[in-house]
């Protein structure tokens, strides 16, 4: 169990899964409802701080290398592109309401790169991806109990 805890948590921090995909896979693997949930949304906001981190102190050395630049760019042209209209307009809540949607390519990471390159303040980007991660987590979380309970 405390192996797909683990699982869980890793892709919950992941670019490619996020809580999305780490509370599913919790519950699919027997952890209990509410463990899961608290881990894999524990495990996804911690990607903030990491990332604002980042951003501001080790990107810019990385920058010089031409590999990492056009890979940088190409993000943050998705996230400008998936988030910025919202994000611009609406600051706060448009963060909000991106990072909530649990789809592909919303979620904490492309919403603090969508909120750093907007220059929003960090106490609430910060508020508005964790707020956002966790509505997100329990669309999903509700949707696998839901998918679960419906199996059994």
């Amino acid at each position: 169990m405390l192996n797909d805890i683990l699982t869980s948590m890793l892709w919950s921090i992941s670019p490619f899964g996020e809580a999305k995909v780490g509370i599913p896979y919790a519950i699919f693997n027997n952890v209990n409802y509410y463990l899961a949930f608290s881990v894999c949304f524990a495990a996804n906001v911690m990607v903030f701080p990491v990332m604002q981190f980042f951003l501001n102190n080790i990107n810019k050395y990385l920058l010089k290398w031409r590999f990492y630049k056009k890979s940088a760019l190409f993000v943050a042209r998705k996230a400008k592109f998936g988030a910025g209209k919202n994000v611009q307009k609406y600051g706060f809540w448009g963060l909000l309401l991106f990072v909530m949607v649990p789809i592909p390519g919303t979620g904490v990471y492309a919403g603090t790169i969508a909120a750093w390159m907007f220059g929003l303040e960090k106490k609430r980007a910060f508020m508005a991806t964790t707020i956002g991660i966790y509505l997100s987590c329990v669309i999903v979380w509700t949707i696998t109990v839901l998918t679960m309970e419906g199996m059994s």
